[in-house]
């Protein structure tokens, strides 16, 4: 499975925002590497002010000594589980996404191996958990939420695992590394079966020449 992934973002073609200007963001998804592969989450601290409590990958904005976005994706995950940058193994970067306060989020995939003596900041993390890649690639969501974004529909898959809700942002960035990287056959742009939760629709608050290349899938 890992290598199918290493191979198939090697060839993948990520959906770039650089034309949009906005504050950057990066995160990290963290593939555990066990005999069946798992994905590391993070949950964050109750007593933040926003998004708390909510599923996360680890990541955040980025700082004036970044070299990069992948460097801030790597220095926030150290300092939000103390993951170690030089044991996450690259394997490339997926589409940048527009979060709901209007910060342009590009989602890197980097493979770590198992057990490693990770600790949440608890001024920021209160929970660190793996989910199995298999339960993804069975497509065991609970629902879908229909996100209207400048007027496309976004079905976003919705788990809920031993009482974490996986949702939102996070479940958009899943999809692609299932669809783009292990072939899965899902896409946030096609109804799929199943019960359906709508929110109301909103705007990107982007200029029109901005919102189409955030709305519609890459190619």
């Amino acid at each position: 499975m890992l290598e199918t992934l290493r191979k198939q973002l090697q060839q993948h073609t990520p959906q770039r925002l650089d034309h949009v200007t906005l504050p950057e963001a990066a995160v990290l998804l963290p593939i555990v590497e066990r005999p069946a592969p798992t994905l590391l989450f993070t949950r964050r601290a109750s007593h933040l002010t926003t998004h708390s409590g909510q599923v996360a990958f680890p990541g955040g904005k980025r700082e004036a000594g970044d070299t990069d976005l992948y460097a801030t994706a790597l220095r926030e995950a150290e300092e939000e589980i103390a993951l170690a940058p030089a044991l996450v193994q690259p394997l490339g970067r997926l589409s940048d996404v527009i979060s709901l306060h209007g910060i342009r989020v590009t989602p890197w995939v980097g493979i770590i191996p198992p057990d490693l003596p990770l600790v949440a900041d608890p001024s920021e993390i209160d929970a660190i958990f793996e989910v199995p890649l298999s339960h993804f690639l069975a497509d065991k969501r609970n629902h879908t939420d229909v996100i209207t974004v400048d007027g496309v529909a976004h079905y976003v898959p919705s788990y809920n695992i031993d009482g974490h809700v996986i949702w939102g942002l996070s479940a958009m960035m899943l999809v692609e590394l299932l669809a783009s990287g292990l072939g899965m056959p899902i896409d946030l742009y096609q109804r799929p079966p199943g019960a359906l939760r709508y929110f109301p629709e909103r705007s990107s608050r982007l200029p029109k020449s901005a919102r189409a290349p955030i709305t519609r899938p890459p190619k």
